[in-house]
C-alpha cells in the first residue's frame, strides 16, 4: 500500500452555515461535520455560527440541531461527540434584506471569534437558494467580512451555478467582483464520492489504462444518474428546473471531465481544473436541430417502484397541471479533439426509474472474431470498465474468457473491485473532503468559473430547443421503468445500447 502525507490539520477558523435551518444543513452539512469530529479532523480552536434570517437562541438552535444529526447521521451517534461539536455553535440573525443586520453580525463574530480563538478565518457556507447567493455575497463585502487581511476568507456556494449560460456568467460576475477565484468553493457532492475521486487515479496511476484511454480503444462512454425517487416535496423547485439542469452541466459533466481530461501536469488544483475546464470547453456546440436529434426528454406518469406507489409527476404537489418539464433527460455528445475525435459521449438521468444507479461505463471496441471460427459476435460479451459510484462504489471489468473443457466456448465474466470489501470504508455523506478541503485551502475538488461557463455553453442548445417544442417531443415513461423507449433508439440508430442496469 502506497502511504498518503501526513493529514494536515485545518487552521483555527469559524464555520459559518447561512441556512442553518434548512434541510441541505440537517442532512449533509451537520453531519458530515460530525463524521470530521470522529475523525479527529476538525481543527482544535474551531465554531459553528448558524445563520437564519430570524433570530433564535442559541440552545434552541443546538438541540433542533443535535435532532437533525440523530435522524440523517449515517453512523450511531455518540452523544459526548455530537455535543462537544454543538457547543461551540452559536446563533445569529442576518437577512440581506435588512443591511444592519450584517454589521451587528459582524460585531458579534469579531466577539465571539476573539473568546473562540480562531484568529479570524471564516469559512462562510451558503446552504441557501442560489437567489441568496449574491446579496449574502455583497452584504459580507460590504461589512468587510470577506477581507483577508491576514487571516483567509472563503466563500462555499452549493449548486445550482445558474440556471443558463446567462445567468451562470453573471452570477460568477458578481461574486468575482467581490473575492478573488481562490476564495470561491462552488461545491457539488459527487466530487466528495471516493470512487469520482479515483478515476484520476484509475487513469493516471495505472500503466495499464491510460495508453488505451483514446479514440483508438474506446467505442464510446455512457454516464448514467438514475434515481427511484419522484419529485416528492420538491414539486415547486423541479418544476421550474427539470432534469437537465439539476443533473448534467453539475454532476454529469463533472464524471464526463474526469474521464474525458487531458493528463495534468501536476496534481494540483490549477492544473486539474485546467484540464477539465478544457474538455468541457472542447464539447462539440451543436445546433438547436442538432440538439434535438441527439437527445431524448420524458415525463414520468403514475406507476410501482418496489411497493411505493409513484404518483404522476403532473399531479404532484406544486407541478403545474400542464407542465413539460422533463423529468428523464438522455443525450449523445462529443469532444472536439484528438484523444476522443468520433467517440460519442451518452449521458442520461431521470427520476422515478426502477433502478437508483450511477455509473461511468467505458466501452471498448470490439476484438476481431476471425479466429474464432463458429463463433458468433452475440455471443461474445461486450468489453466495458464499468466504474460505479452508487449506491455501491466500485469497479468492475466485463471480458471474455475460455470455459473450461476440451473445446474453445467462450463466456463473458466480470472482475469486481468494492470499496466497502477491499477498504472496510466507514460510512461517509460524500461532503466530509469537501468541507474538510475548504479548510485547508484546496479547491482542487471544486468547479472554476471558466468550467462552469463551459458546461452551461454545452447545454444551452438543449435548453432552447426544449423550451421552444414544448410539448411536443416530450415522451411519457411509467415511473419503475427504463425510462421512454425513445432514449433507447437515440443508440440503436448507431448500433449500440445502454449497457443493462441492475
Amino acid at each position: 500500500m502506497t502511504e498518503a502525507p501526513t493529514t494536515k490539520t485545518p487552521d483555527p477558523c469559524s464555520f459559518i452555515i447561512f441556512g442553518v435551518t434548512g434541510d441541505l444543513a440537517h442532512r449533509l452539512v451537520l453531519p458530515a461535520l460530525y463524521n470530521l469530529a470522529v475523525s479527529n479532523l476538525l481543527p482544535e480552536k474551531f465554531c459553528v455560527v448558524g445563520v437564519a434570517r430570524k433570530s433564535m437562541p442559541s440552545d434552541e438552535l443546538r438541540e433542533d440541531m443535535l435532532k437533525g444529526l440523530k435522524k440523517f447521521a449515517n453512523r450511531p451517534v455518540d452523544d459526548e461527540i455530537a455535543r462537544g461539536l454543538l457547543s461551540c455553535l452559536t446563533s445569529i440573525a442576518a437577512d440581506p434584506e435588512d443591511p444592519s443586520s450584517f454589521d451587528r453580525m459582524r460585531e458579534e463574530l469579531d466577539k465571539l471569534e476573539q473568546r473562540r480563538e480562531t484568529t479570524g478565518n471564516r469559512l462562510f457556507y451558503l446552504a441557501t437558494p442560489p437567489n441568496a447567493f449574491a446579496p449574502i455575497a455583497n452584504e459580507l463585502s460590504r461589512t468587510g467580512m470577506l477581507e483577508e487581511n491576514g487571516a483567509w476568507r472563503r466563500l462555499v456556494v452549493e449548486k445550482p451555478f445558474g440556471t443558463d449560460l446567462e445567468s451562470a456568467k453573471q452570477l460568477n460576475k458578481q461574486l468575482l467582483d467581490l473575492v478573488e477565484e481562490r476564495q470561491i468553493y462552488r461545491i457539488d457532492h459527487y466530487l466528495g464520492k471516493e470512487t469520482v475521486q479515483n478515476i484520476l487515479v484509475l487513469r493516471f496511476a495505472n500503466g495499464m489504462f491510460e495508453p488505451i484511454w483514446n479514440r483508438n480503444h474506446i467505442d464510446h462512454v455512457q454516464i448514467t444518474v438514475d434515481e427511484k425517487l419522484g419529485v416528492g416535496h420538491r414539486g415547486s423547485f423541479y418544476d421550474a428546473t427539470g432534469a437537465l439542469r439539476d443533473m448534467v452541466p453539475n454532476h454529469l459533466f463533472q464524471l464526463l471531465s474526469l474521464v474525458a481530461m487531458e493528463p495534468p501536469v501536476k496534481f494540483d488544483a490549477h492544473s486539474v481544473r485546467s484540464e477539465k475546464a478544457d474538455v468541457l470547453g472542447a464539447i462539440q456546440i451543436q445546433s438547436e436541430a442538432e440538439a434535438l436529434n441527439n437527445s431524448v426528454r420524458g415525463q414520468y406518469t403514475g406507476g410501482t417502484i418496489g411497493d411505493t406507489e409513484i404518483e404522476d409527476y403532473l399531479t404532484s404537489k406544486d407541478v403545474k397541471s400542464d407542465s413539460t418539464t422533463e423529468t428523464y433527460a438522455a443525450m449523445k455528445l462529443t469532444i472536439d479533439n484528438w484523444r476522443w475525435a468520433g467517440v460519442p459521449f451518452y449521458l442520461r438521468t431521470g427520476k422515478a426509474l426502477g433502478t437508483k444507479r450511477t455509473e461511468v461505463a467505458i466501452k471498448f471496441k470490439q476484438a476481431p472474431f476471425a479466429m474464432f471460427r463458429g463463433t458468433s459476435v452475440d455471443e461474445l460479451v461486450q468489453n466495458y470498465l464499468v466504474i460505479s459510484i452508487e449506491p455501491t462504489e466500485g469497479i468492475a471489468l466485463h471480458f471474455n474468457t475460455k470455459i473450461p473443457g476440451p473445446s474453445i466456448r467462450i463466456d463473458g465474466v466480470e472482475m469486481t473491485f468494492r470499496y466497502k470489501d477491499y477498504f472496510k470504508a466507514t460510512p461517509a455523506t460524500g461532503y466530509e473532503t469537501l468541507i474538510y478541503d475548504c479548510m485547508i485551502g484546496d479547491n482542487i475538488l471544486f468547479q472554476r468559473a471558466d468550467g462552469v461557463e463551459a458546461g452551461w455553453r454545452a447545454v444551452q442548445p438543449f435548453l432552447d430547443a426544449w423550451q421552444k417544442a414544448g410539448a411536443d417531443g416530450l415522451r411519457p415513461y411509467t415511473a419503475g421503468s427504463e425510462g421512454p423507449e425513445e432514449a433507447d433508439e437515440l443508440m440503436t440508430r448507431e448500433g449500440r445500447s445502454w449497457r443493462k442496469l441492475c
